[in-house]
């Protein structure tokens, strides 16, 4: 079953705020412009159009090699 989150900080232009977790508590990671954004859960909840969800807050970006 899969979960949805909401993400918080990180890039502006990232274009979607929510986002789908299969395993509740890991950390998310999200491709955008050449590397990735990294998320971790929070204890706080936002509600959005899609419910009320859990907020995953963003800690870090890596690069991808070329």
């Amino acid at each position: 079953m899969t979960h949805k989150v909401f993400l918080e900080g990180g890039p502006d232009d990232l274009p979607e705020r929510i986002a789908p977790v299969e395993v509740p508590g890991e950390d998310v990671k999200i491709l955008h412009l050449g590397g990735y954004e990294h998320y971790r859960e929070t204890s706080r909840r936002e509600d959005t159009a899609e419910g009320t969800l859990r907020v995953y807050e963003w800690w870090e970006r890596t690069e991808i090699a070329e």
